[in-house]
């Protein structure tokens, strides 16, 4: 598999800006909605902290705006955007920026399977590359952010359970999505995994799963308690990963990070909590935490091992999940 794009660079590489979309619609959001945006505003707020991200925080309708400004005003490194988006996954409907954010990608967006169809979601991307002054490139085939991950050197991570599924993109196969891929985001290869965790209306999105950490190096969750709904997914993956090779011929080396367990929705029925969506910030971690604060702290000391320069920061995030995402979902880097 060969591509004469550069390949999108990894997340750990310096950011210009970190896009962050805010909770607009109090009709999704309902009982949670405050909590939401206390929750995206620590988030932001760790974001911006000295020597971090210069924040982007897009709001999607004008009954938000206001109180959001006010919300932010006098924080250094918080810039509020006027935007139109149905919800704040900007993760999957932003652009996937390339070097130096010199360039943008922006994919069809169907609503994750036709499951949410909400207006002005399938304008984000450009609404975004418009604001960061960017020329968007666009390409037909349908595609969210979170599906992928990128070790910078054109090794990209994904699930055969979101990227083949047949309401994406009907008919594909492992070479045509691979061709895709290295035309449009200048893949070399793909490293295919299965299924996704369970419940989870993204169809198994990988940045649920399994993440980069370092060139060579994949993160992925072990079960944490007996009733992990997805302890077989977890090991099924770690197995996988450990027979792989990336892009330039180097075995994939497996870090295993505690999951958050089982966490209920009100009808007990589990949810896809997951400290795989930590956001890798510019001189920080972001880990969303889901209330076992034992599980979140061995997450925080394993990703520490990789990622020693940088602040290991511990934030709830069970607002949000209720919405169907963490932080890693609500947000877009450019890089520098």
């Amino acid at each position: 598999m060969t591509s004469s794009l550069p390949p999108i660079p990894a997340e750990w590489t310096p950011h210009r800006a970190m896009w962050v979309g805010w909770p607009s619609h109090a009709e999704l959001w309902l009982d949670q909605l405050e909590q939401a945006r206390d929750e995206v505003e620590a988030l932001v707020r760790a974001l911006a902290g000295p020597g971090r991200e210069q924040v982007r925080l897009m709001v999607g309708n004008d009954a938000s705006l206001e109180a959001a400004r006010a919300r932010f005003a006098g924080v250094a490194g918080v810039e509020v955007v006027a935007g139109r988006f149905g919800d704040i996954w900007l993760r999957d409907t932003g652009p996937i920026f390339g070097p130096a954010s010199a360039t943008a990608h922006a994919f069809r967006f169907n609503g994750w399977g036709g499951k949410y169809d909400f207006p002005h979601d399938d304008e984000v991307a450009g609404q975004i590359a418009a604001a960061a002054r960017v020329p968007l490139t666009r390409h037909d085939f349908i595609l969210e952010g979170g599906a992928l991950d990128h070790d910078g050197a054109g090794t990209l991570l994904t699930t055969r359970q979101c990227l083949l599924n047949p309401n994406r993109n009907p008919g594909w196969s492992e070479a045509a999505a691979e061709v895709a891929l290295g035309q449009a985001l200048g893949a070399r290869k793909v490293l295919w995994l299965g299924d996704g965790l369970l419940n989870d209306h993204t169809d198994g999105h990988v940045d649920n799963l399994a993440r980069f950490v370092a060139p060579g190096v994949v993160a992925c969750p072990v079960a944490w308690g007996r009733n992990d709904p997805n302890d077989d997914v977890y090991d099924a993956t770690a197995r996988a990963l450990s027979q792989m090779i990336d892009a330039d011929g180097g075995a994939i080396r497996v870090l295993r990070i505690p999951s958050p367990g089982f966490v209920p929705d009100e009808d007990e029925k589990p949810i896809p909590a997951s400290h795989m969506n930590f956001l890798i910030a510019n001189g920080a971690i972001i880990v969303p935490t889901y209330g076992d604060d034992r599980a979140a702290d061995l997450a925080g000391q394993a990703l520490a091992t990789v990622f020693p320069d940088r602040e290991i920061i511990l934030l709830p995030s069970l607002a949000i999940l209720s919405g169907g995402g963490s932080f890693h979902c609500i947000s877009q880097q450019e890089p520098a």
